[in-house]
């Protein structure tokens, strides 16, 4: 089975269709994943029908432990690759979860996001904290993100195809400004404003760890995420009145409904209600 060659084709046909750059990398990841299992049995994509899918989906499952939203990534992934590639319609409608999991987002208190920045001295890493909690970034936002989507005139950041292949504007705030000042002139980036040591693309793993660190050092004890402060960016701009359509745009969510989820969190922080613990 010729999976680079199969890869290369899927890719070029995702572009065709304007998927963005990160859903074109998810999508590669998990079709790759996928061939390397199936070509220890088989030796064509062809020879698979819903039923290896299906085996597979389930070993995924019971071996890995993947989540609702990963289940699902793989299995259109599998399912676009055999609509653009071997060029078979497969009805996979069953294999994409049908229970949803409505958890409450993690968020930090503002005391903890402060704590994260006034505690990290390196400055490429104090604007990435900045950057995902300031703008509310998802992480592949940050990693894409050029020198000149950066408006200090108009004192916003332009987020450019982004999930759903849509553009944004966010709040660019002074006090990040003038940290992107400090670190521009002191790592010179050439086209990504947060850059590898040897230029390009900063890696996921890099700013996962950034983050990690910096919570440690400030001694929070849960496990910090990248997307943990783009939740913290949600809640606290609700928490401090601003109208939810607002931050449905800043957040680049296509449906309200995804946003309304933070009110869950706020309704009950700002509330009067007492525990009944409180009246013994």
């Amino acid at each position: 089975m010729q999976i680079e060659t199969l890869l290369v084709d899927y890719e070029r046909k995702l572009a065709l269709q304007r998927y963005s750059k990160n859903t074109i990398l998810n999508y590669k990841s998990a079709v790759k994943a996928f061939l390397q299992v199936a070509e220890k049995k088989f030796s064509s994509p062809n020879e698979l029908g819903v039923i290896e899918i299906e085996k597979y989906v389930f070993w995924k499952i019971n071996k890995h432990a993947v989540s609702h939203s990963y289940q699902r990534m793989i299995v259109a992934s599998i399912d676009k690759f055999y609509q653009l590639v071997v060029g078979v319609e497969l009805n996979l409608k069953h294999l994409y979860p049908s229970r949803k999991i409505h958890s409450l987002p993690k968020y930090l208190s503002i005391d903890e996001i402060k704590r994260m920045i006034d505690l990290t001295t390196n400055q490429k890493h104090k604007c990435i904290i900045k950057l995902l909690y300031g703008c509310g970034l998802r992480l592949s936002e940050l990693l894409n993100l050029k020198i000149t989507d950066i408006n200090s005139g108009n004192m916003v950041v332009h987020i450019r195809n982004s999930k759903g292949n849509k553009d944004r504007v966010v709040m660019l705030s002074n006090q990040l400004l003038e940290d992107l000042r400090k670190y521009f002139l002191e790592y010179n980036p050439k086209e990504y404003l947060i850059e590898g040591q040897g230029g390009g693309l900063y890696s996921e793993k890099s700013v996962q760890t950034v983050v990690k660190d910096a919570a440690v050092r400030a001694g929070i004890k849960k496990q910090v995420t990248p997307h943990m402060l783009r939740h913290s960016f949600a809640t606290h701009l609700l928490e401090n009145g601003t109208d939810i359509r607002y931050i449905q745009q800043l957040l680049g969510h296509s449906s309200i409904k995804t946003t309304e989820i933070y009110t869950h969190v706020t309704d009950v922080s700002k509330s009067k209600i007492k525990s009944p613990l409180d009246f013994l």
